[in-house]
């Protein structure tokens, strides 16, 4: 529903929601929970678009968190257990001051130690009474483990590699069972993927079997974690529902999926302007949008995100490096050198006042943005189904002063 009228006028720099991709995507996912029997929780780490989750919230069984915040941002938008909701909470290491709060709102807490659940077991033991007090479901804990295997790639990403800081090895586990046991336990979590088929979890799955299955009896649950990437085109889906309904019948346990990046794929793009063009040896083209400050992932991955190049003269996609006749360079405004969102090329030239469409950046892209250099944020806005432009959020000054 994208007009070049409708692209002009929305203010630049700009993340835009296109609400009619979001409910494909939100259609596909719960396809895969009613044929699956999965539970789909969307992580929050990747797609924390809240001010647009009315159809999420009635689609999605809930959500993930990595900390006491994102924990509240679920409750709050998505719903805890008083909404048949779960909120699954699970970070490297918790602080008292965190968990006192933590526990107000998570119907699921997983622990990356033995250690840190015994810390926090009689808390969790005194919330849970309350809350069985009112007829409410205490919560449910959770450890998560290390399966010793992984396909992600680069290492950055990676959580099983040698000296990862996430989840039990094999090794450690039962030296924890060895000494404090599972009782009170509820389930295991593993999160081994990244932007990845359900071929990998089809690989992962003996790993995790080989190492933890002779624990599974008497849990709850079992949370396969995220990186599965469900919403891409060529992703296998009647392969996830056959391992996911395999693993339940086996085990008899529920099965959790926690997808960020596959709720927010391809939902919605960056929009930016170009505000100055110069020479040195090639032609770089200066935005108003920064790959240090807008879409870091660039950097970090990194990758060169698809573009499209909205003139005078309409519509006109990325021709590729060096294929098309013009050829440029595009920069952000900070004052880093390596400020640098890829070369791009087009059939027409590019011109002050151009914008330029970064496709795919409402996932990680939001959730990472900084304000370096003073550089604004970009507003927030949605395309809705009708094709209407509507501004949801836009930054100032104190933004970025309260931030420092």
């Amino acid at each position: 529903m994208r007009s070049p009228s409708t692209l002009f006028a929305i203010p630049s720099p700009a993340y835009v929601l296109e609400e009619e991709k979001l409910n494909a995507n939100l259609a596909l996912l719960d396809s895969i929970q009613r044929q699956s029997g999965a539970k789909i929780l969307l992580a929050l780490k990747g797609y924390a678009f809240w001010r647009a989750f009315d159809r999420l919230k009635a689609t999605l069984s809930g959500s993930t968190a990595s900390g006491l915040y994102e924990a509240r941002l679920g409750y709050e938008e998505i719903g805890g257990r008083e909404e048949n909701k779960e909120i699954c909470v699970f970070s490297p290491a918790y602080k008292l001051k965190e968990m006192q709060q933590i526990v107000q709102y998570a119907t699921h807490i997983i622990f990356n130690s033995f250690t840190q659940w015994q810390t926090f077991k009689p808390l969790i033991d005194t919330t849970n009474q309350a809350l069985r007090d009112k007829n409410l479901a205490p919560i449910e804990v959770g450890l998560r483990v290390n399966p010793l295997y992984s396909e992600v790639e680069p290492p950055i990403y990676n959580p099983c590699i040698a000296g990862s800081r996430l989840g039990i090895t094999p090794k450690a586990f039962s030296e924890g069972v060895a000494s404090y046991g599972l009782d009170g336990i509820s389930g295991l979590h593993f999160h081994t993927h990244c932007e990845q088929d359900s071929t990998a979890l089809e690989r992962t799955l003996p790993y995790f079997e080989k190492h933890f299955a002779k624990y599974i009896p008497g849990k709850k649950w079992i949370n396969f974690g995220g990186g599965h990437h469900i919403t891409r085109a060529d992703y296998n889906r009647d392969l996830l529902i056959k391992l996911i309904r395999d693993f339940r019948a086996k085990y008899d346990v529920e099965v959790f999926l926690e997808p960020g990046e596959a709720v927010g794929w391809g939902v919605g793009f960056l929009i930016g302007e170009v505000v100055d063009i110069v020479y040195n040896e090639m032609s770089i083209a200066i935005l108003d949008v920064s790959a240090s400050a807008h879409m870091p992932d660039c950097l970090e991955m990194p990758y060169r995100p698809n573009l499209t190049k909205l003139s005078a003269n309409g519509l006109e996609s990325d021709k590729g490096i060096g294929v098309g006749e013009y050829a440029y360079r595009l920069g952000g405004p900070t004052c880093l050198a390596g400020d640098v969102i890829g070369d791009y090329s087009f059939d027409t030239p590019l011109n002050v006042g151009d914008r330029v469409i970064f496709e795919d950046m409402l996932h990680y892209s939001i959730v990472k943005n900084n304000t370096f250099n003073g550089v604004p944020l970009p507003c927030l806005g949605m395309i809705g189904t009708q094709g209407v432009w509507r501004l949801l959020k836009s930054f100032d000054y104190m933004d970025y002063k309260q931030r420092n």
